[in-house]
């Protein structure tokens, strides 16, 4: 069934996507109680972002084009920001939270880039189910494109990587597991959230690079937005992490109808309390 879709075009995909995000919303009453919390909680009515319900779906329902499929098209909007950080040799950390079509923006970086400046590394969570681990595993190779997990050993491997100079790919909003992450705050709420990103940063002198990919209405592709930071990170580690949040934070009001305000950003990791 996934290899099927891969060959569908997006101006199909998309709505069946967005009635597959209704049908979601409407269903569970745990995702809709958490999705009209969370946008809430950044200061938006439900109205206001009520479209997010329907780029829900349609980000479930273009994975097996993005995956399987022929790549559909995208554009880059950085103003020369992606070849100055290639030019300046330290390596780029690639940083989007979970906006748009997310899941896009280092495949066309790999495309792009990858044959003139080496691979795009991405980090990632291996599935629990051996069957999904294995399909995610081999989806998600493409040229010019590397993944290495969440381990220690996938760590050293960004950490290489930076240092050759080449690009480096993060969802610094995903909550990370128990005792790698400090609370910061989210849109006003503490957050576990992770430290590998800032410590990347910090270690390696990287650039760092914040993007979003914004889908375009009726299937014609996407728009890959990418910006540099206004000024280097702190150098305190509570400090650096609180930047990048604000980062995330201010992407995301960017176009706040595909955000997935249903993801369980305020997840507390079991021997982690919050901050009251």
């Amino acid at each position: 069934m996934l290899r099927l879709l891969s060959r569908a075009p997006l101006w199909l995909l998309h709505p069946l996507g967005a009635a597959l995000g209704w049908c979601a919303f409407l269903l569970s009453g745990t995702y809709r109680r958490r999705f009209r919390a969370h946008a809430a909680g950044a200061g938006y009515a439900f109205g206001a972002v009520a479209a997010a319900v329907g780029h829900a779906g349609r980000m479930v329902a273009e994975l097996p084009r993005l995956w399987f499929g022929r790549p559909p098209r995208w554009s880059w909007d950085d103003g020369g920001a992606i070849a100055r950080a290639y030019a300046a040799g330290r390596g780029i950390l690639f940083l989007t939270p979970h906006l748009g079509g997310f899941e896009l923006s280092p495949q066309a970086l790999a495309a792009d880039y990858g044959p003139a400046h080496g691979p795009m590394t991405v980090l990632y969570r291996p599935a629990r189910q051996p069957w999904l681990a294995r399909l995610m595993a081999s989806a998600r190779l493409r040229p010019h494109m590397e993944t290495v997990p969440t381990t220690l050993a996938g760590v050293r491997g960004l950490v290489r990587a930076l240092r050759r100079g080449e690009a480096v790919g993060l969802l610094p909003d995903q909550v990370p597991p128990d005792g790698l992450g400090l609370w910061s705050p989210f849109f006003g709420r503490p957050a576990y959230t992770m430290t590998l990103a800032a410590r990347l940063a910090q270690q390696t002198g990287a650039a760092v690079l914040l993007a979003w990919t914004e889908r375009l209405p009726h299937g014609r592709g996407f728009v890959i937005h990418v910006e540099e930071r206004a000024a280097p990170l702190p150098d305190a580690l509570d400090a650096a992490v609180d930047a990048l949040n604000a980062d995330m934070e201010r992407l995301i009001r960017r176009c706040p109808s595909q955000y997935l305000w249903g993801y369980a950003r305020y997840k507390q990791p079991r021997r982690m309390e919050a901050p009251a």
